[in-house]
């Protein structure tokens, strides 16, 4: 084992206290993550290892203690700190203007290698599919995309989802139309929430600039200079993924998401998705990404229930 020891020069214990978290709790992710062990006396870290770890180790925790003086480390800037040195975060490699998506109140940017793949696709594509897992970004990126591109050429935003319940009878919902299929809609909205702000959204939903609607409403139209997102697309039929895919018109951009291992339809009904990507799979100007636990950008335990799950099903 290999032991690497060095100090870091602090002029600020508040710093050094964002850094270290409550009860070393943020030294115990990086060690947890690198398999090292770290020791600290105040400003000065002992790690033992593997070589290569522990250089990792020590850049990670300099470049956390720069980052902590902007205040308290949340858990979501350590995971993607320590998914940038493990290698996965390639976006590093390629300038902002390729990467970043801009919307009014945010700048986004992938966080992974297929990430910044279905940004491409997308953007490159008329029709993609993103196929993950839960907490990869797909829905998210997505809708970035589609509030940037509503800030360029496109006329319309519409974001659809099929009303299937997540393995359980929710019963009859109150409330008028719009009450009714808000519950299937809602990440949706958190996400426009984040990059327009409240009352723009809802500005644009009164204008049917930004349009929300189950994919039932899509039969019999024609959608042109749209962007146009399908989320949750492995609770549709083989009919209504047709219907929706024939749904395209001039101008407009498709998007379709889904997680084919977590389908909520009935056991007799075969997933529209699954079913898509057979279908299409020879088409060369459709996009396809594919993400897997490593692109989890959620809470870091929702990468190993991912990683359970997927073993488990192999």
């Amino acid at each position: 084992m290999n032991h690497k020891e060095f100090e870091i020069d602090s002029t600020d214990n508040n710093n050094l206290v964002n850094l270290l978290g409550v009860f070393d709790k943020n030294l115990r992710v990086i060690e947890d993550f690198l398999s090292i062990e770290i020791k600290n006396r105040g400003n000065i870290f002992l790690l033992s290892g593997q070589r290569e770890d522990l250089i990792k180790g020590e850049e990670i925790i300099r470049h956390l203690y720069k980052a902590a003086a902007n205040g308290n480390l949340s858990e979501r800037k350590i995971h993607l700190l320590l998914r940038k040195y493990m290698g996965e975060n390639e976006t590093e490699q390629h300038s902002e203007n390729s990467s970043m998506i801009k919307t009014p109140k945010l700048g986004i940017k992938p966080q992974s290698g297929n990430q910044l793949n279905y940004v491409k696709s997308i953007r490159a594509n008329d029709l993609s599919f993103g196929i993950g897992p839960a907490g990869t970004g797909k829905t998210f990126l997505a809708v970035a995309l589609a509030v940037e591109a509503l800030q360029n050429d496109f006329r319309k935003v519409i974001l659809v989802r099929p009303a299937v319940e997540a393995g359980e009878s929710l019963g009859f919902l109150p409330g008028d139309l719009s009450q009714k299929v808000d519950p299937y809609l809602r990440p949706m909205y958190d996400a426009l929430y984040e990059m327009l702000g409240f009352d723009q959204v809802h500005h644009l939903i009164e204008r049917r600039v930004i349009e929300l609607a189950p994919l039932a409403f899509m039969r019999g139209r024609s959608l042109n200079e749209s962007f146009v997102i399908l989320d949750e697309a492995q609770n549709t039929t083989i009919e209504q993924m047709k219907m929706f895919l024939t749904r395209m018109g001039f101008g407009s951009r498709f998007v379709i998401n889904g997680d084919i291992t977590q389908i909520d339809l009935p056991a007799d009904k075969i997933s529209g998705l699954k079913h898509a990507l057979n279908v299409l799979s020879e088409i060369k100007s459709i996009g396809f990404t594919s993400f897997n636990y490593s692109d989890v950008v959620r809470h870091s335990l929702v990468q190993d229930i991912v990683e359970a799950y997927e073993n488990h099903h192999e």
